[in-house]
Order: structure tokens, then sequence, then C-alpha cells
């Protein structure tokens, strides 16, 4: 069948989304994953103005090809690869319906990468985990490399062995599961850029339904490698009180009780990212490169701008548990930021949450700020 995305008209296979109806058989279209799309090509966009010399771009999955044809309209030399022929002649068939240029290639990703690299612009979305696909990435990689991954029950710690094989971290399952899947991702792949002495900062990132999503732009070198590195760190949190701190160092020092509540009830996560997750001007930046003829348009640049304002801390607080804690009838989440802010705290909202609020401020300090009051 045809469908229009981006003002293009592509031919699409079976249409079905991978994270609730898994991969099926053969070649699939997957029409949850749009937002993710328009996202990457105001991306490509703003990164272009950016870095005006970036020209290739690998889409290294590239099922019925949609993104690297999205591209290729961008003005990138693309290459599509897949290990599925029909994959193949599908996206060769894309491009050319919409005369672009472009190559389709029936080719092992990682064998590609390594033989015909390196690509200004790597793309990696697979389902599943990107990990199979990151040191040929970051190795062969120039300026950017693109992820998806769709495993998020490993990566924020639900399956917790799963999330220690596959990210070389331990993940732990909090209520700030978004926030824990996303850093998890991000320090696997700044540690596996790392070995190749290359320094990989996340540009913007977002988590949003299934899946987590995240622009790592490449600075080579020993020492900015081993900068990046210093952004490493782990998370303790009680499970009983809430608290919680990050703790920045490549060895975890766990604590054997909770400091506020004496609990011994206190999770440690890591080695995990304790950086920027987002480049706020890169992200508004991304977000003027939003273009009315995105489906996703109104949720695109509502997602950017939430991500440009959102404080860099590691964590989030659910706002619901807070108040369940409390006692006491949630108020308006914008009201609740504003009194946070009001008692000269820093507060932002999350941008995968509605109930999601990041502060620097303790659990104490929030519960005075907008009850009035210090008591327990």
């Amino acid at each position: 069948m045809d469908i229009e995305e981006g003002g293009l008209t592509v031919s699409v296979p079976e249409a079905r989304d991978g994270a609730s109806e898994g991969t099926g058989g053969g070649v699939f279209f997957n029409p949850t994953q749009e937002l993710n799309r328009d996202v990457t090509v105001a991306t490509l966009r703003a990164y272009r103005d950016r870095e005006p010399r970036v020209a290739s771009y690998l889409d290294a999955m590239a099922a019925s090809g949609i993104r690297g044809v999205r591209a290729a309209a961008e003005g990138y030399e693309v290459t599509c690869a897949d290990v599925d022929a029909d994959a193949v002649d599908l996206a060769a068939a894309n491009l050319d319906a919409n005369g672009l240029d472009g190559e389709a290639v029936h080719r092992d990703v990682n064998a590609l990468l390594y033989d015909e690299g390196p690509f200004d612009v790597v793309d990696l979305d697979p389902y599943g985990t990107p990990i199979p696909f990151a040191d040929a990435a970051f190795a062969n990689g120039r300026n950017l490399v693109c992820v998806t991954a769709t495993d998020t029950a490993p990566l924020c710690g639900a399956h917790l062995n799963s999330g220690i094989r596959k990210y070389g971290a331990v993940p732990r399952n909090t209520d700030y599961h978004p926030e824990m899947g996303l850093r998890t991702l991000i320090s696997a792949l700044v540690r596996t850029a790392a070995r190749y002495d290359k320094a990989a900062r996340p540009i913007v990132s977002h988590v949003s339904r299934h899946y987590a999503r995240t622009y790592l732009e490449l600075e080579s070198g020993a020492r900015a490698a081993d900068d990046c590195l210093e952004a490493l760190g782990h998370i303790d949190h009680c499970e009983d009180c809430l608290w919680r701190s990050a703790t920045p160092g490549r060895i975890a020092d766990p604590v054997d009780a909770c400091p506020e509540c004496g609990s011994d009830r206190v999770l440690t996560a890591g080695p995990t990212w304790l950086g920027p997750v987002a480049d706020a001007d890169f992200a508004r930046a991304v977000r003027r490169e939003v273009t009315d003829d995105m489906g996703e348009a109104k949720r695109a640049r509502r997602l950017l701008g939430t991500v440009a304002r959102e404080l860099d801390t590691p964590t989030h607080y659910d706002q619901h548990r807070l108040y369940k804690q409390w006692g006491e009838p949630a108020i308006g989440m914008d009201e609740f930021v504003e009194r946070l802010r009001g008692a000269g705290h820093e507060a932002s909202r999350a941008h995968y949450r509605g109930t999601a609020v990041k502060s620097t401020a303790s659990i104490p300090e929030m519960r005075e700020a907008v009850l009035g009051d210090d008591t327990d």
C-alpha cells in the first residue's frame, strides 16, 4: 500500500506496531514511529545548519526505506542497508519513485560499516536492543550516531538480568523508569564510543511510548573520550521514603542505609549517564525545523519544547506518588512546578510523563514549598 509521510509518497508492506505486535515475518512498516521519524528529519536539518559539510547518511535497518527516503529528500547522500532482500528492493523502489538519489544494499550493517565507512551520520533503528550494532557504528561514524532502543524493560530494570547482560550496567525499576532507561542506554553507548577514542555526547534525546531515542555527536580523541566518561556515575534510591542521590564515578559505593529514613531498602543503579541528555539550544533549533507537512508536527513541537526546558537532573519525582505519601489531594502540575520555583528551587516538567517533575529540591523541601509546612 502507498502512504504519505513528510510530503513524500512511499510504498510500505504490512503496517504493524513492533512494540506491541512483534516483528512477525518479513518486512513491516511501523506507523507509530512517525513521531520518531519526524524528529529525525528535523534533527538532520538542524544538524546540517550546525555542520554544513555533513553529507552521508546510513539507514542501517532500512525495512521499507522510509527513513532513508526522507533523509535523501533533505539532500543527504543516503545508503539504505538491510539483511532482507525484499526490504532492499522496496527501499530502492521508494527512492526511485520519489526521484531521489540513494543506494539500497543487501548487507549486514556491521560488515557494511567496516567495509565502506565512515559515514557522517549512522542511524540505528533496530527491533529491540541496538547494542549488537553499536561498536561498528561508533568505530565508523564520523559526526552523528542516532540510536533507537525498543527493549525498554531491560533498560529500565524491569528485566534486570537482561539489562545487565545487554548494557553492562545495573538498571533499577524505579518511579523514574523512563529516565533510567534513557540514561542506561546513553551510558552504554558512551562507553562503547570511548573504546574507539571517541566522545559521544547526546545533543537531543527523548522517550516516547515504548522506545528511547538519542542523537550523539562524536568528537575524536582519547582526552575527549575520557572527559565524556566523567559524566558517568551511580544513583542510590530509597524504596521507602523515595530519597535519591546521584554520585559521579565509574565505581559504585552503595550506601548501607537511607540517610533520610534509615531504611535498608536502598537500590543502586549504574554506571548511568548523569550529564545532560540534550543540548537546550540544539533542541530549540530542532523544534524550529519541524514543519507542518509532518504528520506529528504538533506532538514533535510540544515534545522538543519540553526537552529544551527540562532540567538535567537524572531522576524525576511522580507528583501523584508524592501527594499520596503526604496524604493530600494533588494540585495541577503547572501550579506545582510554579510553587517550587516560587520557593527558589529549580523545577521543570519531564517530557515523557504528565505527572513527572524534575527539581533540585529534596522531598521535604518540595513539601514545604507546595503545602506550606515541613512536617513529616
